[in-house]
């Protein structure tokens, strides 16, 4: 199932502010890498934590961080002027009408042309990416669920208001490229918080009735235990000194606090799958690891839950 979902050409990552979106987004692009395709991640947060991750200035353009990773920040303004001197062939009109006051109202008050325009910019690179030789593949590191779902429902509302027209036909293609199911997959990240799994499965409602259901749900920070109620139970009857034993109690409460977030996960889990019918891949927590090293060990994590060589994956 992992495998056939990192085979698409464009994959957009959703999920609550502080769930791990990025960094999950940043260990399928390590998976999709090792296999030998190119990964090309967008962040759509302009502060670009990703960049300053992998030690580089963000950039509007992909430029490789790491071998068979690019990287690139994705905005709706520069998408849109980025459009725009495709369209304009002179560039004093151009100049003229970036500085024009009419120009800088219509940008501020059409957010949802900016929307629109990130989208194009993915489905652009997309097209360049099918054009060349080898494997590729788009991953979409999405604005906070609020934001990504006004992003999604984008392309079908401009494609009703504006019809036939320049812009309707770019939302209509970009409609299809979303709603491809050969190259196109939606991935959902949450963790137990109460809040995180409610807008995932509320966000996977809404996906639904736009034809955009998610391929599976990422369950990020999972909590294992490699214990059980009896081993409680055999901490707590031992014996020794005072000190000693305080020391045994105060294990046991950490042991137990363990134990009850990992029923808790458990709980979760049912939820989602009960709720959406996603498949729903575990990654574990990794307290003390940041950065690089804890998007090796996720990507290491996505390798081994979900059953995949990295010479498995065959981008389309």
């Amino acid at each position: 199932m992992l495998k056939d979902i990192l085979a698409r050409r464009v994959l957009i990552v959703l999920g609550k502010g502080g769930v791990g979106k990025t960094t999950v987004s940043a260990a399928i692009a390590k998976l999709i890498a090792a296999s030998g395709a190119h990964a090309l991640v967008m962040e759509c947060d302009t502060r670009a934590p990703l960049a300053a991750v992998f030690g580089v200035e963000p950039l509007f353009d992909p430029q490789e961080v790491e071998p068979n990773i690019s990287l690139m920040t994705l905005d709706g303004r520069h998408a849109l002027e980025e459009y725009l001197r495709l369209v304009v062939p002179s560039r004093m009109l151009l100049k003229a009408v970036f500085a024009s006051r009419l120009y800088q109202f219509f940008v501020q008050a059409a957010p949802g042309l900016r929307e629109l325009m990130m989208l194009g910019k993915i489905y652009y690179e997309a097209g360049r990416i099918a054009a060349k030789p080898g494997r590729g593949t788009i991953i979409v590191d999405a604005p906070a669920s609020g934001q990504a779902m006004s992003l999604l429902k984008m392309p079908t509302a401009a494609r009703t208001t504006f019809a036939d027209s320049i812009v309707g036909k770019e939302a209509s293609n970009i409609s299809k490229m979303l709603r491809d199911r050969r190259h196109c997959a939606i991935v959902q990240v949450t963790t137990a918080d109460s809040l995180s799994v409610a807008e995932t499965i509320e966000n996977h409602a809404q996906l639904e009735k736009i034809h955009l259901a998610p391929a599976a749900v990422i369950f990020n920070r999972t909590v294992t235990p490699g214990f059980d109620a009896h081993d409680l139970a055999a901490i707590a009857n031992r014996h020794g000194t005072r000190s000693r034993k305080k020391n045994l109690e105060h294990l046991a409460e950490l042991a137990d606090s363990e134990l009850r977030r990992g029923s808790e996960d458990r709980k979760a889990i049912a939820a989602i799958r009960a709720a959406t019918g996603s498949p729903v891949i575990e990654l574990a927590e990794y307290r003390g690891s940041a950065g690089i090293e804890l998007i090796d060990r996720l990507a290491a994590d996505l390798a081994r839950n979900g059953e995949i060589e990295t010479a498995e994956i065959h981008t389309q």
